[in-house]
């Protein structure tokens, strides 16, 4: 029976650990009083020397970029935060703003964002839950708590609905439930959501890349074309970069990049915070996957689409041409 063999495979495996690949890593002699004097000269510069604040924060470690800040603070006597919001504007800004928060930080910020205000922006609420593995989300919802004095699952159902929001909740929840997809979807009529849900909440990668493969012996469609076919809008996009990023996060992220850089009016909410989310866990590794599917560097792609000062920050979080 399908669905015994597929409640063996989805007994509950831990969250992996993922080996890291960074473009950006801790700077040797590191001297955080002379980054922060040079910070400070830069920006009381006249018309602001965003060359040295680029250099400055786009090589530094996140634990770098804080003790900086820190050092910042003491010498300047207010917080760097504030001062760069004074001094730099548009993508560029947003770019470093994102840098002076920690990963985890710096996605729950964007989550908030994602859901605050009149309507919701679904595409960075999808990619951020759905993306993210069990130890990051366990991460994300802790420094969300902190910082809005909220759940995050209960900012999230209060702001979407129906089955998107279930599946949702189930991701930032971390269900470990064990039950078949292909007899709660195309063997059936009207599909079990329900079920594909809790299957997809538990996001342990080696496990459902096995169900994947084996779910093709069971069914006539590959993944992707049974949930094309099973269910719409917010909830299929969600199942789909899923199922994207089991099969490989890091070409999702490629795919994501080119995208966003490539559409009408440049995305540079998305190029941004991929960069800036990615740059010290992943991103190497994004690189040599964009090169492979998209032909072209990343480095190259940044270049073209991009420009300015903004430009100069991406190239260098980016870490070189492959």
């Amino acid at each position: 029976m399908v669905s015994e063999f597929l409640a063996q495979l989805t007994l509950a495996y831990g969250a992996e650990v993922e080996p890291k690949f960074p473009t950006v890593v801790p700077v040797r002699d590191f001297d955080p009083d002379k980054d922060a004097a040079r910070i400070e000269t830069a920006i009381k510069t006249k018309g602001v020397d965003e060359q040295t604040v680029i250099d400055i924060l786009t090589r530094r470690s996140g634990e770098q970029r804080r003790e900086i800040a820190f050092e910042y603070e003491r010498i300047a006597k207010k917080d760097l935060t504030i001062a760069l919001k004074g001094a730099l504007s548009g993508p560029l800004e947003a770019l470093m703003l994102g840098l002076m928060k920690s990963t985890a930080h710096y996605d729950a910020s964007e989550l908030k964002a994602s859901i605050k205000g009149l309507g919701t922006d679904e595409e960075t609420l999808i990619e951020i839950v759905c993306s993210r593995n069990n130890k990051e989300l366990e991460e994300i919802k802790k420094v969300y708590k902190e910082m809005f004095k909220k759940e995050v699952e209960k900012d999230v159902a209060g702001d979407t609905s129906g089955d998107f929001a279930k599946l949702l909740q189930a991701l930032v929840q971390w269900f470990h439930l064990s039950q078949s997809l292909y007899e709660a979807g195309v063997k059936r009529k009207g599909t079990d959501v329900a079920t594909w849900i809790s299957i997809m909440a538990q996001r342990s990668v080696p496990h459902l890349q096995k169900v994947f493969e084996r779910y093709k012996s069971y069914s006539p469609y590959d993944m992707k074309e049974s949930i094309r076919k099973e269910v719409k809008g917010d909830l299929e996009k969600s199942f789909l970069t899923l199922v994207e990023c089991f099969e490989n996060r890091q070409l999702y992220f490629a795919n994501r990049l080119n995208e966003a850089m490539k559409s009408k009016g440049a995305k540079e909410k998305v190029v941004t915070r991929i960069m800036v989310s990615r740059c010290e866990v992943d991103l190497m590794k994004i690189r040599t996957e964009f090169r492979k599917q998209h032909k072209r560097s990343l480095y190259q792609t940044i270049s073209e689409h991009t420009k300015g000062d903004y430009q100069k920050a991406l190239l260098s979080l980016c870490g070189g041409d492959d």
